[in-house]
Formats: C-alpha cells, sequence, structure tokens
C-alpha cells in the first residue's frame, strides 16, 4: 500500500513539474518577424498649404460714388478692357461740363487779353512818335510803356489760365472714365464685392471690388515647410499633394520658388515653398487646403527593411548595452536566439529604409517585436512568429 501511495506522490510531483515546464513554455518570449524584401522607397518632406491662382488681380476704384451697373457675376468669363461694373456718372459728367466751361471763358479771357495788349501797343507807338516831334510830355510815353508792358504781363496770365483749365478738364475727364470698372485682364471673377448701389469711398484706400484669376489652369501651391526641413527643398523637386475634396486623387506639381521671407507663428518658423500646378480639369479651386509631399529621392527596385526593425532591442539587451550601439543594426533568429547585426542603410520613408549593406540577404526575417505565446493566440495572422 505504501509503494502505491508513494508510486501516485511521484506521479503527481512528475507532473506538477510537467505542467510548470510547459506553462513557462507557452509563456516564453516569441519574435514577430518581417522579410526582408525588394521595394520602391521615396524619400519626401510633408507640408499644408493653400491652392492660389498663379495671378490674381484686384481690381478697385480710383473715384467714389454709387455703383450703378454690374456686369460679372461669379465665375464670370471676363476680357481685357470688359466694362465690369460702373458708378453712376452724373456727378462727374457735370464736372466735365464745367470744366469744359472754364476752358471756355479762360480762352475768351486770352482774346480779351490779347485785344487790350493790341490797342496798348498801338497806343505806345502813336506817343512815341509824338514824342519825337515834342507834341506830348515824356510822362505820356512813359505812361503808355507802362500800360503796354502791363497788357502783355495779362496775356501770359491768361495763357497759363487756359493751360489750367485744360488740365482740370483732362482730370474731370479722366474720373468720369474712371466710373468704368474694367478688367484689366483676361481671366475668371473669383469674388465679386459690391452690389448695385452700394456707395464705394476711395478716399485713403482703394476699395476691392472684384478679384479676377488670370488663368485658372494654372495653379500654385503656397506651402509652409519648417526651418529643419528646408535645406532638403530645391526647385524643381516633384510634388506630390491631394485635397479634402478628391481625398483618393492625388495630383502632381513641382518646387518653383522657395521664399527666403520667414513665417514665424508662436515662435515657430516656416518658409514659403511654391509648388505650380497644372489644372486642365478644373477641379482645384482657389483656397483648397493642400497636404504637400515634396518628393526629396526616389528609388526603386531597392532592398528595403521596416524601420521597426531598426528599432527593436531585446529587453535583456536594453539599458546600459543598447546605449553602447551607436551604428544601425537589426537582430534574427540564430539558434533560436536574437542576434544582432550592424547594417547600412540610406534613405526612409518613415515606414521603410534602404538597406545598402550586402551582411542582410532578401527573404531573411528581421525580428520586429518580442511578444509571449499567450498574446501570439489573440493575434491576427500576419508576419511570422518564432
Amino acid at each position: 500500500m505504501k509503494k502505491i501511495i508513494a508510486v501516485v506522490v511521484i506521479v503527481i510531483i512528475l507532473g506538477i513539474a510537467a505542467f510548470i515546464f510547459i506553462r513557462s513554455k507557452e509563456n516564453g518570449i516569441k519574435y514577430r518577424t518581417e522579410k526582408v524584401a525588394m521595394g520602391n522607397i521615396e524619400a519626401s518632406v510633408t507640408a499644408t498649404g493653400t491652392v492660389n491662382a498663379v495671378t490674381t488681380v484686384l481690381v478697385g476704384t480710383q473715384v467714389s460714388g454709387t455703383i450703378k451697373n454690374i456686369y460679372a457675376d461669379f465665375n464670370s468669363p471676363v476680357k481685357q478692357g470688359q466694362i465690369i461694373a460702373q458708378i453712376d456718372p452724373a456727378t462727374f459728367e457735370a464736372q466735365v461740363d464745367q470744366a469744359r466751361a472754364n476752358v471756355l471763358s479762360a480762352k475768351a479771357n486770352l482774346e480779351k487779353a490779347e485785344a487790350t495788349l493790341a490797342d496798348a501797343k498801338r497806343t505806345f507807338d502813336r506817343n512815341k512818335q509824338l514824342f519825337s516831334r515834342d507834341l506830348i510830355a515824356r510822362s505820356d510815353v512813359d505812361a503808355a510803356e507802362t500800360n503796354h508792358e502791363t497788357s502783355k504781363a495779362q496775356v501770359a496770365a491768361s495763357k497759363a489760365q487756359v493751360a489750367q483749365t485744360e488740365a482740370a478738364l483732362r482730370i474731370a475727364e479722366t474720373n468720369l472714365r474712371y466710373t468704368r470698372i474694367v478688367s484689366p485682364v483676361n481671366g475668371i471673377v473669383v469674388s465679386r464685392n459690391v452690389d448695385i448701389g452700394q456707395t464705394v469711398a476711395a478716399s485713403f484706400q482703394t476699395p476691392t471690388l472684384f478679384s479676377i484669376a488670370q488663368d485658372l489652369t494654372k495653379m500654385q501651391i503656397d506651402s509652409s515647410v519648417a526651418e529643419a526641413d528646408i535645406g532638403r527643398i530645391k526647385v524643381g523637386q516633384p510634388v506630390e499633394f491631394t485635397v479634402d475634396a478628391y481625398p483618393d486623387n492625388p495630383f502632381k506639381g513641382s518646387v518653383s520658388e522657395i521664399r527666403n521671407a520667414p513665417i514665424t507663428i508662436q515662435n515657430v518658423v516656416t518658409y514659403d515653398v511654391v509648388v505650380k500646378v497644372d489644372n486642365p480639369e478644373l477641379k482645384l479651386k482657389p483656397g483648397m487646403t493642400a497636404n504637400v509631399s515634396i518628393i526629396i529621392s526616389s528609388k526603386k527596385d531597392v532592398l528595403r527593411i521596416p524601420n521597426a526593425a531598426l528599432r527593436f532591442r531585446p529587453s535583456e539587451m536594453r539599458g546600459k548595452a543598447e546605449q553602447k550601439e551607436k551604428d544601425s543594426g537589426v537582430w534574427i533568429i540564430d539558434n533560436k536566439k536574437p542576434k544582432r547585426i550592424e547594417v547600412t542603410t540610406g534613405i526612409s520613408d518613415g515606414n521603410y529604409t534602404e538597406l545598402l549593406s550586402d551582411n542582410i540577404k532578401e527573404g531573411q526575417e528581421l525580428i520586429m517585436e518580442s511578444v509571449s505565446k499567450r498574446a501570439n493566440q489573440s493575434r491576427p495572422s500576419g508576419p511570422r512568429m518564432f
């Protein structure tokens, strides 16, 4: 009986030990891996910007008055010189008539002054002859000469008055022409800021009546690039971007200008990078927000490794040992244990990095992270577990 009990106890102890061993095996550290594969990599700088027309002309007025007629509205195509609005010209027409009357009056005064000059000249010449015969006194000759010189001065003043009134007439006629608001370019009206009957005042600042985009088939994006990335941006680099209106339809462009003027907002310095874009289908509209990716470098069909593999460190290797690993490295499974291999890397797109060294081959498994087997049982199927 005692032997039976001893055997039972031994079996129970062995069962407990086997259970503990199996449980420890189940809860041991496993590794999620991914294979090194060929692929494309694009290193890019991301930014946000606003879509604008390349040339937008603000049409204003140089005279004040009431808007009498409007001949163009939103989205109206216009031609250079086409009238798009008119300010009530009644006051300006009256000013032109008044200025024209002033010119006529000044010319009449000039004719009068010239007649007076002719009479004074005749009197002066006659008095000189009479004085030469001792028929009049010297004072009469002097008085006639003075009247002659005064008449000459009056003629000169009358001529100046004519010129002054003619200039005033040209100003009045110019102001009358300014009541006709015309388009300075060929384009499309983007915005209209006035209505019929509205009074516009041009006393201190020219009010904007219309905004005209010269050519909406050619657009540009004014994107804000951080100062940390601006050194990598070059004119001519390709650009891909999306707008919220067409999130699944990427557009392409190129960097055309890097403006040197810094833009500082809340101590963050950015620079305006201008991207030129073709818009033949007119899908892009002024004011749209663009999510821009400026492609710095692009490589096709190169060996690439996940960035997660470059960041992986076994838990037992972290700490002081981790600080010694200054070079890039990845970990592989060697004899069921992690082994580190130093690698040389190239460009990165944030998810994958180009592999330059030849000590890692295509198809080789790289450790992405460490997981327990129990946690692995709840994971969906994916990269291999070791």
